[in-house]
C-alpha cells in the first residue's frame, strides 16, 4: 500500500513506514533497516524460520511414526526417538537466533526505555555487544565439542555425536550476525524489521 492510497489520517501523519505503508508507534519511530547487510540478515532469519518449521513438520511425524510403530504394530521404531531429539536441538538453535533478531529475547528495555535518548543507544549497543560475546562463546565452545565427538557414532541414528554441538555452532554465529545487525541499525537511526512481517 503506497502513502497516497492510505487514509488521510494516516497519510498526514510524517511517522509512516516507508516500506510498509503502516504508521509507526512511539517505540518504532525509527525507520526500517534497508541497507544490504540488513537485507542479507532478513533472508538467514527468514530461511531459519522456514527451517524450523519443516524441522517442526518432521519432529511430529517421527513421534507420530513412534507411537503408530509402538502401539499398532507393537514394533518401535528406535531411530525415531533420536531423531525426534535431534531435530529438537535444531529447531531450538535457530529459534533462539531468530529470536535475537526480531528482539524476542528476554531484556530489561522497562529500564532502557527509561534512560535519555544519547544513554540508551549506548545501553543498547552494549547490550548488543554483549550478546555478541555470549554467540561468539557459543559458537567457539560448540565448534569444540563438534570436533571433539565427530567420530563418536550414535548407535540408533547412525550420525556423529558431534551433530548436535554443531547446533550450538549455527546459532551462535547467527546469533553473531543478528546482533552486529542492531548495532549497525543503532548506529545509523534504523529498526531492525523482523523478517517474517
Amino acid at each position: 500500500m503506497t502513502p497516497a492510497a492510505l487514509p488521510a489520517t494516516v497519510a498526514d501523519n510524517e511517522n509512516v513506514n516507508a516500506a510498509t505503508g503502516t504508521p509507526l508507534t512511539a517505540a518504532h519511530a525509527r525507520p526500517p533497516s534497508t541497507h544490504l547487510y540488513s537485507r542479507f540478515c532478513a533472508f538467514l532469519s527468514k530461511s531459519s524460520l522456514v527451517l524450523a518449521v519443516i524441522g517442526l513438520i518432521a519432529l511430529i511425524l517421527c513421534v507420530q511414526f513412534q507411537v503408530v510403530g509402538r502401539y499398532i504394530f507393537n514394533d518401535t521404531p528406535t531411530w525415531a526417538e533420536a531423531l525426534a531429539l535431534q531435530l529438537v536441538l535444531y529447531i531450538t538453535a535457530l529459534g533462539v537466533a531468530v529470536g535475537v533478531r526480531d528482539a524476542g529475547h528476554i531484556g530489561l528495555e522497562s529500564l532502557v526505555v527509561l534512560l535519555p535518548d544519547a544513554w540508551r543507544q549506548r545501553v543498547e549497543i552494549l547490550i548488543h555487544g554483549f550478546v555478541i560475546l555470549f554467540g561468539a562463546i557459543m559458537a567457539k565452545s560448540g565448534w569444540l565439542w563438534t570436533t571433539l565427538k565427530w567420530s563418536d557414532i550414535k548407535p540408533m541414528l547412525g550420525v556423529p555425536v558431534g551433530a548436535d554441538y554443531l547446533a550450538l555452532v549455527v546459532a551462535g554465529v547467527l546469533i553473531v550476525l543478528f546482533s552486529i545487525e542492531h548495532i549497525i541499525a543503532l548506529v545509523r537511526g534504523e529498526e531492525v524489521v523482523p523478517a517474517w512481517n
